[in-house]
């Protein structure tokens, strides 16, 4: 199901482009694990996919369900709740991200750290900025001005040495040192010697770069699989990756070739078959589903 703004409210479709939640909402997520969060007036709640509200509107914030809770803002603090609404971490964090892999990342205190499912500090906070951990074991922390990788015991394991540095996704995390960023396996050894202005992370076997301010894809080797050409790129996503070309939008397959035109004014990666888009920009924007053809199962609404 996908989110839709008829004038001013949204509800959602199916693949089909059929309405299947009436658009009554001020604001619509995403479904993720069953639940979508909505927002009625200023409060946010959690729809079933019959548009029934199962968590009725009370949060001031609400984030996706990830591994059964989702965090939620009441009060000017953040905690976590269950699929039936109750709180399982009380309201207390200044930030609080999504469960992966059993830990969440918290910040408290203007420090980052990771709690379990009951709310206790596994790793307590003492990072001025972290990642979560997304895949295998490892997030990404800042700490005495650099960025470096720590396992879920809180040991480092990747000394901290990087300018920045992103998750690992596919074995490998995007990383910056002497300006320039290249890709390191989980033993903190380069594979990707630093060559790029940008970096992004790994997806469907191909990474964003940009050098010389265009924008192309590499493989695990390094090679440029998509030559630098694009003026904004998005990730590859079930085969098709959104890029920028005079500033409109389009999508290319992973040989590069231009598969659906660019006409859009942004575009977003393709989840479970459709992609949205915009047309329009500021007040005069609306938003469009296509299928993998260009062709529109949702003409674009306000």
């Amino acid at each position: 199901m996908f989110p839709v703004r008829v004038s001013g409210k949204w509800g959602y479709i199916d693949k089909t482009g059929q309405i299947v939640i009436k658009p009554r909402f001020n604001g619509a997520s995403d479904f993720q694990e069953g639940l979508a969060a909505v927002r009625i007036g200023v409060k946010c709640g959690f729809i079933d996919k019959t548009g029934t509200f199962v968590i009725k509107p009370q949060f001031n914030g609400a984030d996706d369900f990830y591994e059964g809770f989702a965090s939620v803002e009441i009060g000017g603090k953040e905690g976590y709740i269950d699929k039936t609404g109750k709180f399982v971490i009380k309201p207390q964090f200044d930030g609080a991200g999504g469960f992966y892999e059993g830990l969440a990342l918290v910040k408290i205190g203007g420090k980052y750290g990771f709690i379990d499912k009951t709310g206790t500090f596994v790793i307590n906070p003492q990072f001025d900025y972290a990642w979560s951990f997304y895949e295998g074991g490892l997030a990404p922390v800042h700490i005495g001005g650099k960025y470096g990788f720590i396992d879920k015991t809180g040991k480092i394991v990747i000394n901290p040495q990087f300018d920045s540095a992103l998750y690992f996704n596919e074995g490998l995390a995007a990383v910056k040192i002497g300006g320039k960023w290249g890709y390191t396996d989980k033993t903190g050894t380069f594979v990707i010697k630093p060559q790029f202005n940008v970096a992004a992370y790994f997806n469907e076997g191909l990474a964003a770069v940009e050098i010389g301010g265009k924008w192309g894809y590499i493989d695990k080797t390094g090679t440029f699989a998509i030559k630098p050409q694009f003026g904004g790129v998005g990730d590859f996503y079930e085969g098709l990756a959104a890029v920028s070309i005079v500033d409109k939008w389009g999508y290319i397959e992973k040989t590069g070739n231009i598969v659906i035109k660019p006409q859009f004014d942004y575009a977003e990666n393709f989840h479970e078959g459709l992609a949205k888009v915009e047309i329009g920009l500021g007040a005069r924007e609306k938003i469009g589903y296509i299928d993998k053809t260009g062709r529109y199962v949702w003409e674009p609404t306000k």
